[in-house]
């Protein structure tokens, strides 16, 4: 068994660790030790060490002898459409159904996404270079329903600049058109994504550009290297040697290196494009917490999202492939824009009861479902149903720049609908976060989840923020409720099984 797992996140590998103990209770002899990779290393190299292991004791336990030998990797052969093809016939980025953008028909899932119009886009942030979008999709005759705490699923477009760069790079025109048929005729899988297509349609829709490359593509591209030098470096950067292991995390992780910067960096490698888009991992949807509720906004679904944009060490800058795409969707001089997603269930939900108080603690764009729960309490207090007390802990770098919604949330402090906690982590020398503000206000904290039976909810990054918030809780509860360590992580567990700690966090 090899479990794949992120380290930041509480349920390490915890179903790798339990199949792995669970065909061992069913009498399973176990050929090799359970493999953990951690996505929040290096979850291939982490493959790779174990798969070294894992080969050698198969061949010992089941008495084989061969010799392995390097093989292709391809799984998919080119096939040439008929050059007089209907463009009816031809994929323009649809992600199952053919024509499904032009013909659109519920119910919307993630094969048949709906094409939400963005009614509004606004910049959140007031100053610095940074970018924070408040973006509103109408979703209105879709029959799409979402509750307060959902995700919608949004399906990205990768920047026409990078796509044309492939095209640039390795001579193709990327209009022409093209397919993959499965070599294997009795696979269920035909091909890696809607085809026929044009190389510009999988290079935009389908296919992931942006990723660090797998060491496995970076070696079925090396035989495509002309130049001697060009070649070992490449077959170097793939290997499973100390050296190249070390070469591939310093010149490809380290440095946020993609392909095509790997094919700008290597010149004389020239794969053809149609092994390219066989061996990229496919463009998945991206998930953002809706940041809006469906009793305030029935026919609309609000994203609350900051724009990715950073230097590599290589003075490249790479940009959020969702996050940038959606930052030109601004609804300006009457053109129409449209996003292709669809509604995920999350368990994150408010309390049953409209009474049952709740902290929300949620730094910058953690803040998105939090809006939601808001907007629902005020709503039901406008209606006269008597809300329970809703604490929020929001956090920021400056007031004046990235305070996400400050006017809506003070119009909330007015009406008596929410106590605010804000931590600006650079007004002063010291920085404060939101995990400070806890601290400073336990007797609160313990009263609401010790003595009320309120709810914790927590959104945001999983690798810092989620942990330190949790270790706070873990002190307050230690000492606010006179227990041990054990026992005040036992009552947070006993607050999950009640589903009254609820977290939506993101590495």
């Amino acid at each position: 068994v090899f479990g794949l797992g992120n380290k930041t996140y509480e349920h390490y590998n915890a179903m790798g660790k339990f199949v792995d103990k669970r065909v061992e209770e069913l009498g399973g002899r176990r050929v090799v030790e359970l493999g953990l990779g951690d996505d929040d290393a290096n979850i291939e190299e982490d493959f790779v060490t174990w798969k070294e292991k894992f080969w050698p004791a198969v061949m010992d336990f089941f008495n084989l002898e061969f010799k392995l030998q390097d093989i292709s990797m391809r799984q998919y052969k080119l096939v040439s459409p008929p050059m007089d093809l209907p463009q009816e016939k031809i994929f323009k980025g649809e992600i199952a159904r053919l024509r499904s953008f032009t013909n659109q028909r519920p119910p919307f899932d993630a094969k048949n996404p709906y094409l939400a119009t963005v009614k509004a886009w606004k910049e959140l942030f007031k100053g610095g270079d940074r970018s924070c979008m408040h973006i509103e999709m109408d979703t209105s005759g879709s029959k799409l329903r979402y509750d307060s705490g959902d995700h919608v699923a949004i399906y990205p477009v990768n920047d026409s600049e990078l796509v044309q760069k492939f095209g640039d790079l390795l001579n193709i025109d990327l209009d022409t058109l093209f397919s993959l048929q499965n070599i294997d005729e009795d696979s269920t899988k035909k091909s890696p994504f809607p085809v026929p297509c044009t190389y510009r349609t999988a290079l935009s829709h389908y296919v992931d550009i942006t990723a660090c490359p797998r060491t496995h593509v970076i070696k079925e591209i090396a035989d495509y290297a002309t130049n001697q030098e060009d070649k070992e470096k490449l077959l170097l950067l793939a290997s499973n040697n100390p050296e190249g292991k070390a070469y591939y995390q310093k010149f490809v992780l380290d440095d946020c290196r993609s392909l095509l910067h790997i094919l700008e960096d290597f010149p004389s490698c020239k794969p053809p494009l149609d092994m390219v888009c066989e061996l990229l991992p496919r463009l998945q949807a991206r998930f953002y917490s809706i940041s809006s509720s469906p009793k305030v906004h029935p026919t609309a679904v609000h994203v609350t999202a900051v724009v990715v944009r950073y230097t590599t060490p290589t003075g490249r800058i790479n940009k959020g492939v969702a996050t940038t795409w959606l930052s030109s969707k601004k609804p300006e001089d009457g053109v129409v824009h449209t996003v292709p997603c669809y509604i995920r269930k999350s368990q994150f939900r408010l309390p049953p009861r409209v009474q049952t108080p709740i902290i929300m603690i949620g730094p910058g764009t953690g803040i998105a479902p939090f809006r939601g729960f808001l907007q629902e309490r005020a709503f039901l207090k406008s209606e006269g149903r008597p809300v329970g007390e809703n604490v929020l802990y929001f956090g920021c770098r400056k007031k004046d720049h990235d305070f996400l919604y400050e006017e809506e949330l003070n119009s909330y402090v007015q009406d008596g609908v929410l106590k605010l906690r804000v931590a600006f982590s650079r007004e002063q020398a010291q920085k404060v976060y939101v995990q400070h503000l806890l601290k400073e206000d336990a007797k609160d904290v313990w009263r609401i989840i010790g003595q009320e039976n309120g709810h914790l909810y927590l959104c945001g990054d999983a690798k810092n923020m989620a942990r330190e918030v949790l270790e706070t809780l873990i002190l307050i509860i230690q000492t606010e409720g006179n227990m041990s360590e054990a026992d005040a992580r036992s009552f947070i567990k006993k607050m999950e099984g009640q589903r009254r700690y609820a977290t939506d966090v993101w590495s």
